[in-house]
């Protein structure tokens, strides 16, 4: 499949304004992600026979994006995952943000970025979508106004490249975290626990049952959040306890230089392999146990329970501003933020598209 001029299409509203739709592909993958949100609403690709399935859960009426829970597919921020209480210390004030997940600030309030509505602008010469939002001074109680973009693009090969950026007027934090759920057998295929995950941490932050850190910083030696070496998603998951699965941060090795290997996954049944390459410092891997509350209608009528897919989420540490320990958020003014994942579809178009991009020397005990 060779690069084409993204098509642009409208595909619904949302509370009355129309949604618009951007396609792209290049090699054997082709993506779809919509203004709403900057979500990811589908990725296909083959399988070791060659029959194409759409790998990432979603809705086929965009007005779903914003009625279920789960933000799939969407960019989250100001700061993504949670904040405790909604309450942090910047230059010695005390900054309390909207709380909207109990007593806690989660992916940016109530109206994070993943729910609103982003203007699109497809640049055909780089096969690529960028996508662009104004955050004002206050929004959801962030100081600073703050400028943000994404830019979703599909290399020669098939990589997906997704890179977001901001710039604030004065100090703020800052935290965007692409949110999309994988199965890599379908997205409408089941639950993945018997897919394999390997994710290069040796260390982990634990959570309070409210999901947030508490501060440490553990290894994973030998327990449910050992990933190290490749096991089937649902080998320990009974012992990770919330929510009866995993919603965890995994603090990632780090890298010689540039892009580090964060993550390998493999469904053996179709023999899709996902690879996730990034700059940031953790991974938030999360295996969609929200959809166990409450049975959700996706794509094509499929029914997603709980464990239907998987999210892994390059990110800050969350709740970082409240942990002195942990790598900082704040951006200064005129300081720009660079967040970038790479994901790649390992077979030899891919691989050679993103060669130059991955670090040489990054760890390579992939899923074989």
């Amino acid at each position: 499949m060779s690069p084409r001029t993204p098509d642009r299409r409208i595909v619904g509203t949302i509370e009355g304004q129309p949604v618009e739709a951007f396609r792209l592909s290049g090699g054997e993958t082709e993506l779809e992600v919509i203004g709403f949100g900057a979500i990811l609403t589908r990725l296909t690709r083959p399988d070791r026979h060659g029959v194409v399935e759409d790998i990432v859960l979603g809705y086929d009426d965009p007005a779903d994006y914003v009625a279920m829970p789960g933000n799939a597919g969407a960019i989250c921020g100001r700061h993504a995952n949670r904040l405790a209480e909604g309450r942090f210390e910047l230059d010695g004030r005390v900054i309390q943000l909207a709380c909207n997940s109990g007593a806690h600030h989660l992916h940016g309030g109530a109206r994070g970025f993943g729910k609103r509505f982003w203007s699109g602008h497809p640049d055909p010469s780089a096969n690529a979508v960028e996508f662009r939002l104004e955050s004002p001074d206050g929004d959801e109680g962030y100081p600073g106004a703050l400028a943000a973009s994404v830019t979703y693009s599909v290399l020669p090969g098939g990589a997906v490249s997704i890179v977001m950026r901001a710039e604030a007027d004065r100090r703020t934090i800052v935290n965007l975290v692409h949110h999309g759920y994988w199965n890599l057998a379908g997205h409408a295929s089941g639950n993945v626990l018997e897919q394999r995950l390997q994710i290069e941490a040796d260390r982990y932050t634990p959570v309070t049952p409210d999901k947030i850190p508490t501060g440490e910083i553990v290894p994973v030696d030998g327990g449910p959040f050992d990933f190290r070496r490749a096991k089937a998603i649902g080998a320990d998951i009974a012992k990770a306890w919330i929510d009866g699965g995993y919603d965890h941060n995994w603090c990632l090795n780090e890298p010689a230089t540039g892009l580090r290997r964060c993550a390998s996954a493999l469904d053996a049944r179709s023999g899709r392999r996902l690879e996730l390459h990034s700059n940031q410092p953790g991974l938030q891997f999360y295996t969609a146990n929200h959809y166990g509350l409450a049975s959700a209608r996706g794509k094509d009528g499929a029914i997603y329970e709980k464990f239907a897919g998987f999210a892994l989420e390059t990110q800050a540490y969350p709740n970082a501003p409240n942990c002195p320990g942990f790598p900082s958020v704040v951006l200064a003014a005129g300081e720009p933020y660079h967040h970038e994942m790479l994901i790649v579809f390992p077979d030899a178009g891919a691989r050679e598209s993103v060669r130059e991009a991955v670090a040489p020397g990054a760890a390579s005990g992939s899923i074989p």
